[in-house]
């Protein structure tokens, strides 16, 4: 997933109707990647954006 596409989806999670479901078929990548790249999820948080995940996917990236 990009940067934009975690954004994306940490954003909608926000939305009470969102599912994770949802937001994989949208981003058209597998629930279990919106859970990989949206950490907080497995730790029960909200979704926000944490900097330490931020700067992994950015160094994954190259940017």
């Amino acid at each position: 997933m990009t940067l934009e596409q975690v954004r994306h989806a940490r954003a909608l999670l926000t939305q009470p109707d969102a599912t994770v479901s949802s937001i994989a078929r949208l981003l058209n990548v597998s629930r279990s990647t919106i859970y990989k790249y949206v950490s907080e999820l497995a730790m029960g948080r909200p979704a926000v954006e944490q900097p330490t995940a931020r700067a992994e996917l950015e160094a994954e990236s190259g940017h």
